[in-house]
């Protein structure tokens, strides 16, 4: 494994603090793009060096997304430099502004529509300088290969004109960007920043990170939520080789040691001298769903449309389940602490830094001035996983082991037992259609919990909830609209007079869930474009003419009759025995990327496996800048979607999660992953960028569901589609 040493770490990740000018308050009166209008000082984003070389900065952390790569492009393209000259840090609180978390598919909508801005007036400031030095009308200038250059051939570089400028020069107002027509970087396929380490076993997350003096550290956790320590006796551990340090307080009980396999030994050994109390009894798995719909709620009507139109003449209503899921992060969760004096550094694969060191510094009881907290990628995290937890352990036990280095790894049977799930959600809809086939009234309901208990307070790191003096988790509340948590996407595109959406927020967690890719979206598209199938059906109508049918909405039907077109929905040779095709659509938080999804599934009647042949996926993401990154991205969504819908499933005991594995809790393998996946790009050049890491999963899963149902000549409308499930439903 390739050592990262602290000099070079820094180097790397903190070298640039003294040069840089951390965000202020500078105050503008005018709205400005992105979050530029949080943080309007040019040093908060861009910083050009002696040499010329850029260097951007952004609050959003890189999660495989491809982010770093996009926001190279950006600065690039606008600042007219070759993107080798560009390097990006990411989300770092000594760093870079504060951008919350990197959730919801807002990096490029937020901080690249701030970056892309600032580099253009970057750019329009060092010609203004250049033109001033030269005597010239800075019309008449021209910027190549990080150069100002005049009509005569002088030239000034960026290095000596940004020397002039103020560093806390705040952004104005004004469209500075190129002519999409001219652009050489954006809208390429330029190479992803982040693959090479990890395809080739390099340096590439906070897992292989190995600073010197570096020791490791594990945790030893209840054996169920509200478990509390009864009886321990250390002593036999403490004298374990190279054991440095058993670490209690009240409840929370850890291991420090010199190397990593002796704190995995010691871990096994304190965990065999703890003796716990029973804690909290889960509810019963095979009710889950009537204990959800039972729950106290807080009815939220988020949309109330009313019409006076004829009655319908057929009604249709239909029922559907989503069970608790977890996040499988293939690399269980890790972070580094390191206390020096009386300052603390972490280094976490977090998605939200500040929020992290906010939390992180109630635990403590320490000031967050004293606290800098560093994004590093982490394996396989996406979503409200482990990472937050981690780090409040690595804060807790550096803040034990002063001086050094502490590494705290996760076990993966601690990342499946204790990482906050999806919610389990239970959806209801009924519809009316007329004599025409036309819906003229629509009603529906989304039972769910709360889809974000990330960190902010100390309540939020679970390592609290055991301290002598336990930390209390804030109570949940839902994310409202427009982007909404459970009912993220629960008010559907499609045109109908009467219409109305209600959310039942369910305060009371049965089991501790957080973020999962997409909140409640995945749910609600489910739900929402099986339903638009069954409705067709009763309809006598195709499921594509049908959508069109009701969308007025141009990006949409651009979408969907791309897919269409390009799997050849229309022109369709009739399939193979127990094959069949599905559609399904959304605008992910109905203002984010647009997709399309049309898909062929086969049924195998004898095991009920379902197989995903091939896919079709159109998208629009408005301006493109990576194509490659897009399609990364999509097709990673058609893939997690996909495992989601045919295989994921949190099992557990009233007493305890049983998934404590891979053999307790499948994914999707490599078999079975689909064998075509084809997406087509709209590009949209010089409108607004739209989030799109999340806006393949609803109408994957969908579009599964309704080719199944096309398969298999019969609707299951309880996920996943799992081989038992799916016998259990071709045998009735």
């Amino acid at each position: 494994m390739t050592e990262i040493s602290r000099r070079k770490l820094f180097a790397t990740a903190g070298a640039l603090v003294v040069a840089f000018s951390l965000p202020g308050e500078a105050e503008t009166n005018q709205k400005l793009p992105g979050s530029l209008s949080s943080e309007p000082r040019l040093s908060g984003w861009i910083r050009v060096d002696a040499k010329g070389d850029i260097t951007v900065f952004t609050g959003k952390a890189e999660l495989g997304q491809g982010i770093r790569t996009a926001l190279t492009q950006l600065a690039a393209e606008q600042l007219d430099v070759a993107p080798a000259r560009v390097t990006v840090v990411t989300a770092d609180t000594g760093q870079t502004a504060n951008e919350g978390y990197t959730a919801g598919s807002h990096s490029m909508q937020d901080s690249g529509t701030a970056i892309v801005n600032a580099s253009a007036e970057v750019r329009s400031l060092l010609v203004e300088a250049a033109a001033a030095r030269l005597g010239l009308p800075a019309a008449s200038l021209s910027t190549q290969d990080g150069r100002v250059t005049a009509p005569d051939g002088r030239s000034l570089g960026y290095g000596e004109l940004a020397a002039a400028l103020s560093p806390d020069r705040s952004a104005t107002p004004g469209n500075r960007l190129k002519d999409p027509k001219a652009h050489k970087v954006m809208g390429q396929s330029l190479q992803r920043v982040d693959i090479p380490a990890k395809v080739t076993g390099g340096a590439a997350y906070v897992q292989d990170m190995r600073l010197p003096g570096m020791v490791h550290a594990r945790i030893i956790r209840p054996p169920s939520y509200g478990a509390t320590l009864l009886e321990l006796d250390s002593a036999k551990v403490e004298a374990m080789p190279g054991v440095l340090k058993v670490v209690r307080e009240g409840s929370y009980l850890a291991v420090i040691a010199e190397k990593e396999w002796q704190a995995v030994v010691a871990m096994r050994s304190l965990a065999g001298a703890a003796k716990w109390n029973a804690g909290r009894a889960l509810p019963d798995p095979a009710t889950i769903f009537d204990t959800i719909r039972a729950l106290p709620s807080r009815a939220i009507v988020i949309r109330d449309d009313q019409a006076n139109v004829a009655a319908g003449t057929r009604s249709v209503s239909a029922r559907y389940l989503r069970p608790y899921g977890m996040h499988g992060s293939i690399g269980p969760s890790c972070a580094i602490g390191l206390m020096q004096g009386d300052s603390l550094t972490v280094w976490t694969h977090t998605q939200g830094v500040y929020p992290d060191r906010q939390a992180i510094a109630a635990l403590l009881k320490m000031p967050q001035a004293k606290i800098r907290c560093i994004h590093v990628e982490g394996s396989g995290c996406y979503g409200h996983n482990g990472a937050d937890d981690a780090a409040g352990d690595a804060a807790l036990l550096a803040r034990a082991m002063p001086e050094r280095p502490v590494r705290v790894q996760w076990m993966r049977e601690q990342e499946n037992t204790w990482e906050p799930y999806t919610p389990a959600m239970v959806t209801e809809a009924s519809a009316a259609l007329d004599a025409s086939g036309r819906i003229v009234d629509w009603q529906y309901g989304v039972w769910s919990n709360a889809h974000s208990t990330r960190p902010g307070g100390a309540g939020e790191l679970i390592a609290g909830w055991s301290l002598p003096e336990p930390t209390i988790p804030s109570a949940p509340v839902p994310i409202p609209q427009p982007e909404g948590g459970g009912d993220r996407n629960a008010i559907p595109l499609y045109n109908v007079p009467n219409m109305k959406v209600v959310s039942h927020f369910i305060p009371e967690m049965p089991l501790r869930v957080s973020a999962m890719r997409g909140l409640g979206a995945y749910m609600n598209v489910f739900s929402i474009e099986s339903f638009m199938h069954e409705l067709a059906e009763a309809a006598g109508a195709d499921q594509v003419a049908f959508r069109l049918k009701h969308l007025s909405d141009p990006r949409a039907r651009d979408v969907i009759n791309l897919a269409a077109e390009r799997f050849g929905w229309n022109a369709a040779a009739p399939l193979a025995k127990d094959h069949g095709r599905g559609f399904a659509f959304a605008r992910y938080k109905n203002l984010a990327a647009y997709a399309a999804v049309a898909v062929e599934v086969s049924v195998d009647r004898e095991s009920g496996l379902v197989r995903v042949i091939r896919a079709d996926i159109a998208v629009d993401s408005g301006e493109v800048v990576n194509p490659d990154g897009i399609r990364n991205q999509i097709q990673g969504g058609f893939v997690q979607s996909s495992s989601w819908t045919l295989v994921e499933e949190l099992r557990w005991s009233t007493a305890a999660i049983t998934s404590r594995d891979w053999g307790g809790y499948p994914i999707l393998r490599f078999q079975n992953v689909p064998q075509s996946v084809t997406v087509h790009l709209i590009d949209r050049p010089g409108l607004p960028f739209l989030g799109t890491g999340e806006a393949a999963q609803g109408p994957t899963a969908a579009a599964i569901a309704n080719a199944v149902a096309d398969a298999a000549k019969l609707r299951v409308r309880q996920l996943p589609l799992s081989p038992t499930r799916m016998k259990a439903a071709l045998s009735a």
